[in-house]
């Protein structure tokens, strides 16, 4: 599989603005500073393509992509779109703009007809948060796809990483080897995410 191109469409707030293309759409979910971004950005394999804050946060509407690949040689070239969700869980963030962010999430999930699965990012460095049990079990109570990806791998020993996988899996009830191990900084996850992400979309 080759990316053949990456760009950023538009940033939303509202239904109203939300792209009109009918592309098929895979959203991606998760706590604030999981590393949404650097995972669309190894994805697309363009760096800058999603910013990267330090900042929790900092991400307050939905960012949509498109993106386009090619599958072999002499196929036509495959069309999707992106969806970035402000994260959750940030304790610094005022109620008032969580509703709002709530809302705003609740809406797209629950009304958008292009959206065929959602990659719900947790640490694997850690054990799922009750926010990430919570973030879960909203998504199936939308009837939504969810693809779990346990990010951060990098900064776990290799021979700790089958173990904090399976903390992961256990602690979200998800079926032994259902969730992928994603790290941004090797790579690691990227073939797999992009075949379940097409197997999804198309």
């Amino acid at each position: 599989m080759k990316i053949l191109s990456a760009e950023f469409q538009k940033t939303a707030t509202r239904r109203d603005e939300w792209p009109a293309e009918p592309l098929p759409e895979l959203a991606f979910v998760g706590r604030s500073n999981v590393g949404k971004s650097s995972m669309l950005n190894a994805l697309t394999r363009r760096r800058g393509l999603a910013r990267v804050s330090n900042t929790p946060g900092r991400t307050q509407a939905l960012q949509f992509f498109k993106v386009e690949v090619s599958l072999a040689k002499d196929a036509p070239p495959v069309a999707l779109s992106f969806c970035d969700l402000p994260g959750y869980g940030y304790a610094k963030v005022p109620k008032a703009e969580k509703d709002r962010w709530a809302a705003m999430i609740e809406e797209y999930l629950s009304g958008r007809d292009a959206l065929r699965a959602v990659v719900l990012i947790v640490d694997a460095r850690h054990e799922p948060a009750e926010s990430d049990r919570e973030a879960l079990a909203f998504l199936r109570a939308q009837g939504r796809t969810v693809v779990v990806a346990a990010t951060k791998v990098d900064k776990l020993g290799k021979s700790h990483r089958f173990g904090a996988l399976r903390a992961v899996e256990k602690g979200l009830d998800l079926p032994a080897g259902s969730a992928v191990p994603f790290s941004a900084v090797e790579g690691t996850g990227t073939e797999a995410l992009w075949k379940k992400a097409l197997e999804l979309t198309r």
